[in-house]
Order: structure tokens, then C-alpha cells, then sequence
């Protein structure tokens, strides 16, 4: 099929890294793999910060909409819309109409809805998503989370999970070489559940001063005198600082580690857990959000009950001293990311999915 791709919240080609921009990336290469064409159709940004500044953003969709439609008249339509992480501040407002303009199917992925957010001033926005999932072709989940949420706000929407994957390639390049004691985290340094997540690390970590560790932190931000004050109590010789690196230079200071600690207040699942255990590397994380989605408790690491820091430190400790469980949860967290959650087996996902969601063969298809 000749695939329309659109990220609403942020473009593939966005500056800025993030993990949505990460997902979205591979969501098209897992697409091109599954051997649809694809193409981005457009780089309208939707992010409203408030409802309000939804009647500006109309006018931009307004245009955009018919740009695209002219787009289309000279070089063909497309199969399918596909609108990757639609939600209540970031809609679709380009998609739906014109895959109903054209008669094409309309998909989305890592769709989400709370009704909580009702009361907060996004009710008009609310209503607006729940119709786009209703109308979809298929809303893919990539969480259990989002999948139980979008059908409590829209019973009849159609719902197919996919679970959070990686291109596991630069990471599986490198043979696991890790430091005994050297702990590693890849996170941006910005307010929020991030900071959150630093402080719990923190303060978990000035509780096994007693034990022989480092820390390796990956990432950088306009918090990061924040996060080094939080973790100059460790005291000298504890914490490397590498800023912000490249994935292949990520790929080769993880593969050097021998665990992955990162709480993950409000994280939607994090592809960095993936990518560490990919380098080899089991981790501690909390059991909150979508982390389960993405750490197996028991297998690849260890998930700690929310908010519990003594239980997140003690759970670190536990490996710090049992090397022998540490490389065998290692072993398996590297076989889980580098084969169960890689691109070839999402790719096949998607393409039973759209298979069975989305009529083909268009004719005016360029």
C-alpha cells in the first residue's frame, strides 16, 4: 500500500530528540520493512498547550488539508492515512476528513484517552478524539493501558495491540563488556516525571554508599544543574557524566555497563529500557505507567512497587551483589529487545494488521 504518514505531537524530521520522535521514526521503517510505501505527509505541528489554542491551529489545518488535496490530484491518492500518536493535545486534524474526502482507510497508532481530562478544560478536544478513534480503520495499542482507555471512552472503536519495539542493530553490534559495579541511565534533564525519576535515583543510590558502584548518565538539558545537585551527595568518583551522545556512542558506553536503573515516573513505556536490554543490560525500573510493557519482572529485571525507594534501592543492591543473576537476566533481556521486540517481528505485526484493517489496491494509487 502507499502509505500517507503523519505525527502530529512531533515530525520524524524534528530537531529535538525524543523518544515519540524515536517511535515514530521506526514506526515508518517498520512499515517500509512490512513493504509499504511510505511517504510523511505533512509537518504540522498540533501540540496545544491550552484548549484554546485550538481556533489559531484550524486556520494552519485549514490549509494544510488543502494543500495535501492538491498534492493528491497530481500525484495520486493514497491507500491509508496513518497518524501516529494522536491525543487530546495533539490531534489529528489533517486525517479524518481527508480520508473521508477520498475514501481511504485511517489508521492510528499510540492513540491515547483518559476521560479524566474532561474536567480540565479539554472536553471539546475529547470528543474530537474519540470520534477520530471511532472512525479509524484500527487504533494500534502499543500498551494495555491505552488499549483498556480508548475502549472506555469508545466501545466500538477497533483496537489491535503492538508492542513496543527497537531497531536493535547498533546495540547487538557491540559483545557485552560490562565494568562490575557500573550502573547506567539514558535520560533527557528536563521538570517533570523526568526530574522525578532523577530524584527517586538519587536518593536511592545515597542509600548503598556502602556498596562499590558508579554511575554512568547519559543525557543532557535544562535541568542538568538540577540533576547534578541532586546527585552531588554520592560524592566524587560516583557519577560520569556524558551529556548528550550519539545511538551508536549510546550503543557503546551501555554495552560497557552492567545494569540499567531508571525509575520511570509517567513514562509511556521508554524505548531506552529496550535499547539497554538489547546492550545486555537488566534493569531496575518501578512497575508504573507502561514500563511492564516493555521490562519482563523476572526475566530481564526487576520492577519495584511505585514510589517505594527502599525497595528500588534494595532491588539494585540484590544485583551490586549476585553477579551470577545479574548476567543471567542480562543474557535474557539481550535475547528479549535484540529478538522479540525488533523491528522484523513488529513489522510483520503491522502488516497482518493493516492486512486485515485496510482495503488495498486503489486504483488512482501513483
Amino acid at each position: 500500500m502507499k502509505i500517507a504518514f503523519y505525527a502530529p505531537l512531533k515530525s520524524p524530521h524534528h530537531p529535538t530528540p525524543s523518544g515519540d520522535r524515536l517511535m515514530a521514526r521506526l514506526m515508518m521503517q517498520a512499515l517500509e520493512q512490512a513493504g509499504h510505501r511510505v511517504s510523511l505527509v505533512s509537518e504540522l505541528r498540533s501540540f496545544l498547550r491550552m484548549p484554546e489554542d485550538m481556533a489559531g491551529l484550524g486556520v494552519s489545518a485549514h490549509a494544510e488539508r488543502a494543500r495535501i488535496a492538491a498534492t493528491w490530484r497530481t500525484d495520486g491518492v493514497p491507500d491509508c492515512w496513518f497518524c501516529y500518536h494522536p491525543y487530546y493535545k495533539a490531534p489529528d486534524l489533517l486525517g479524518p476528513s481527508l480520508a473521508r474526502d477520498h475514501g481511504i482507510g485511517y489508521v492510528t497508532a499510540e492513540a491515547s484517552y483518559s476521560a479524566r481530562r474532561d474536567g480540565q478544560g479539554w472536553a471539546s478536544a475529547q470528543a474530537a478524539l474519540l470520534e477520530t478513534l471511532t472512525f479509524a480503520s484500527v487504533n494500534i495499542c502499543m500498551t494495555e493501558r491505552d488499549r483498556v482507555g480508548i475502549l472506555a471512552g469508545a466501545p466500538d472503536a477497533r483496537v489491535e495491540r503492538l508492542p513496543p519495539f527497537i531497531d536493535p542493530g547498533l546495540f547487538l553490534a557491540h559483545a557485552p563488556a560490562p565494568h562490575p559495579g557500573r550502573l547506567a541511565t539514558v535520560a533527557m534533564m528536563r521538570p517533570g516525571d523526568k526530574m522525578d525519576s532523577y530524584r527517586m535515583l538519587a536518593d536511592a543510590l545515597s542509600r548503598l554508599l556502602h556498596l562499590p558502584f558508579t554511575v554512568t548518565v547519559i543525557g543532557d538539558g535544562k535541568a542538568r544543574g538540577e540533576v547534578e545537585a541532586l546527585f552531588a551527595p554520592l560524592g566524587p568518583g560516583r557519577v560520569v557524566w556524558c551529556g548528550e551522545r550519539s545511538a551508536d556512542e549510546v550503543a557503546a558506553l551501555l554495552s560497557t555497563c552492567a545494569l540499567y536503573v531508571w525509575p520511570g515516573c509517567g513514562e509511556a513505556y521508554g524505548l531506552a529500557y529496550l535499547e539497554a536490554q538489547a546492550a545486555g543490560l537488566p534493569v531496575v525500573a518501578q512497575a508504573i505507567a507502561g514500563v511492564p510493557e516493555v521490562v519482563e519482572h523476572g526475566r530481564t529485571g526487576v520492577l519495584t512497587p511505585a514510589g517505594d525507594i527502599d525497595a528500588y534501592a534494595d532491588a539494585i543492591a540484590a544485583f551490586l551483589t549476585d553477579e551470577m543473576r545479574r548476567q543471567a537476566m542480562g543474557e535474557e533481556a539481550r535475547l528479549f529487545a535484540g529478538q522479540e521486540r525488533a523491528l522484523a517481528p513488529a513489522a510483520a505485526r503491522l502488516a497482518d494488521i493493516l492486512d486485515r484493517a485496510v482495503p488495498s489496491g486503489r486504483g488512482d494509487t501513483a
